[in-house]
């Protein structure tokens, strides 16, 4: 790594350190409630004759000795930085209590004022630490050591770090104090938004990438194979239920081209390490909760870890593309159409039906013992809808996405496969 660019990590982590401490600071201002991270020591503080920033680096000395009793031998000085880092930050976070003792928040408008903006500075300090890429605040990096060497996801695991922190500082604030102090709307508001906004500065702002020159380390990131466009490829999007993938096998039979749909699984497990069961349960679908997006936000608080739903749609892109390279198939869900997009031969199909039609397709064909109610259906369909708009930008019931949508109700599986193969465009080229 060449030396003026270690010299602008440096720089954009002590940067990154002091707007955070800046954020913390004006959480504290706002008084209504710091972040999960901060309300331990800020909880403490009050009670004992020390500060923010000194009980700060207190305890994420304990997280840094937490990393070393689970990594033992494997403890580097990579990890041993993080002492640097977090000292740092918490006289960073005393400087900027001193900076700005003389604020006020007199009504409750300029404290919500005080905390959305604390919210904004924190997160972008974030983003500045996470661009640097040198090392990681103990917290974070405790999170990461468990996840690598339980082989957790991340997400998860912050997730529960940072309950746990607010757990404790609620027990804390009730046995020290006698009054709740230190968690309140405000450290909701910092768990749900900081995340957010980071993700949001990382998708904004990429002048700091070419200034840290990484534009050479893209080169490292495997590229996507391109699709020749020599190859029909159908692709077929599905409501649950509808038969989509036994429309699929038929027009695949029919035509004799390989069909992909289960197959895909056992690929992607064979190229990304999970299980087939972990893709099986996963892929395709995104339950667009709160929960979900505050567990996915997480991931934007480290660079070099990326959500598994990331991963599967990226391993599964690539799978995609290199199938569609090596000639006609049918692919069925997963994006398909819009990963191959670029491909003029590529014909796609959406298969649609009514909730009563599908319910009873999905109790007959699909196994299912119980009664489905359509309340699920809508679930599952939400699911694939979230899915579709996270990764492609697109409403998944859009038919200007797709060549033909055809209701599955009004004919026999058979039937639609040889009508769809009928409308299948003479002037591309022929299997």
């Amino acid at each position: 790594m060449p030396k003026i660019n270690i010299i602008k990590r440096f720089f954009l982590v002590i940067l990154g350190l002091f707007i955070m401490a800046l954020g913390v600071a004006l959480s504290v201002k706002a008084n209504l409630g710091v972040s999960p991270i901060s309300c331990i020591p800020y909880i403490y503080s009050l009670k004992f004759n020390l500060s923010i920033g000194e009980l700060t680096i207190l305890m994420n000395i304990l997280f840094v000795i937490g990393q070393f009793l689970i990594l033992r031998k494997k403890y580097t000085l990579l990890h041993l930085s993080q002492l640097l880092a977090i000292t740092v930050f918490g006289f960073c976070i005393d400087f900027a209590m001193y900076l700005i003792a003389e604020l006020n928040a007199p009504t409750y408008i300029w404290q919500v004022f005080w905390c959305l903006l604390s919210c904004v500075v924190i997160a972008f300090g974030i983003f500045l630490l996470v661009k640097a890429n040198l090392t990681y605040l103990p917290g974070d990096g405790l999170a990461v050591v468990i996840t690598d060497t339980y082989k957790k996801e991340f997400g998860k695991i912050k997730v529960g770090f940072d309950s746990s922190m607010v757990t404790i500082g609620i027990i804390s604030s009730f046995i020290l104090l006698h009054r709740l102090e230190g968690v309140r709307e405000g450290t909701v508001v910092a768990a749900l938004l900081v995340g957010s906004l980071v993700k949001f500065y990382n998708n904004k702002i990429h002048i700091l990438d070419s200034w840290l020159g990484y534009e050479a380390d893209a080169e490292i990131l495997e590229k996507l194979p391109e699709t020749s466009g020599d190859f029909r490829v159908i692709t077929i999007s599905r409501e649950y239920g509808s038969c989509g993938h036994k429309i699929g096998q038929e027009i695949a039979k029919k035509l004799g081209i390989p069909f992909y749909d289960k197959e895909l699984i056992n690929i992607t497990a064979e190229e990304s390490g999970f299980t087939a069961e972990y893709i099986q349960e996963n892929e395709q679908k995104l339950a667009g909760s709160l929960l979900e997006e505050l567990y996915m936000q997480n991931y934007a608080y480290v660079k070099d870890e990326m959500p598994p739903s990331d991963v599967l749609f990226l391993v599964q892109s690539k799978i995609i593309r290199n199938i569609s390279s090596k000639g006609p198939c049918v692919i069925v869900g997963r994006c398909a159409n819009y990963i191959l997009k670029d491909n003029p031969n590529c014909f796609n199909v959406f298969i649609h039906a009514g909730k009563e039609y599908r319910k009873s397709k999905i109790i007959n064909e699909y196994g299912v013992d119980s009664v489905i109610s359509n309340e699920e259906i809508e679930k599952l369909d939400r699911e694939r809808a979230n899915y579709c708009k996270k990764y492609t930008g697109e409403n998944w019931k859009d038919s200007t996405n797709y060549h033909v949508a055809i209701d599955s109700s009004f004919y026999g599986s058979e039937q639609i496969a040889d009508k769809l193969i009928e409308l299948l465009p003479e002037t591309v080229s022929q299997y």
